[in-house]
């Protein structure tokens, strides 16, 4: 909470009134697919990303008038040294920096309200028309995917091998991070 979502509204906080008094500004948040699709074992960080996406939706609306747009981008599990200690990610299908990058550039060039993965839409579709089907889904990969080593505190960092069911699931699911 402190970094995703207290930190980034003290910094929205500060520069609101200088975009407002020009008439001007763009306020694009990085949240993550996570707060689309629900992921299982990530709760308290999807939360985190959730109160940002929540503020950001409220406060659009006092700000629209005053020039100042608000991007959220749904930003899915990214090949960087973030996520080396999770070994299990390692068979993984993610983004890479430079997908990562473009999704930032069209969000800085076209303002939109928006930017995500077809997955992530789908998984926010998915969840609002049929939760009940959702859960069962996701409990699948809950237990298909089991506690990373770093999760678990192991010094060893080695995770065990996914299965094949739960590599298919993860090429099903791109970018999404269990």
């Amino acid at each position: 909470m402190q970094l995703n979502y207290f930190g980034a509204l003290k910094l929205i906080l500060g520069f609101l009134p200088g975009m407002r008094d020009r008439g001007f500004g763009h306020i694009i948040n990085v949240s993550s697919i996570g707060a689309q699709t629900n992921t299982p074992r990530f709760s308290a960080y999807v939360a985190s990303k959730s109160a940002l996406d929540a503020f950001s939706r409220s406060i659009a609306s006092e700000v629209v008038e005053d020039g100042v747009h608000i991007t959220t981008i749904y930003m899915p599990l990214v090949k960087t040294p973030m996520i080396a200690p999770t070994g299990i990610y390692d068979a993984f299908p993610t983004a890479t920096p430079e997908e990562a990058a473009d999704m930032l550039s069209r969000a800085m060039i076209y303002r939109p309200k928006k930017i995500a993965t077809r997955l992530g839409n789908f998984g926010e579709i998915l969840y609002a028309t049929a939760p009940k089907a959702v859960d069962v889904i996701l409990n699948t990969a809950f237990k298909l995917f089991p506690e990373s080593a770093a999760a678990r505190g192991d010094d060893t960092k080695k995770d065990a091998q996914p299965s094949t069911e739960a590599i298919a699931f993860a090429h099903l699911m791109r970018g999404v991070h269990w």
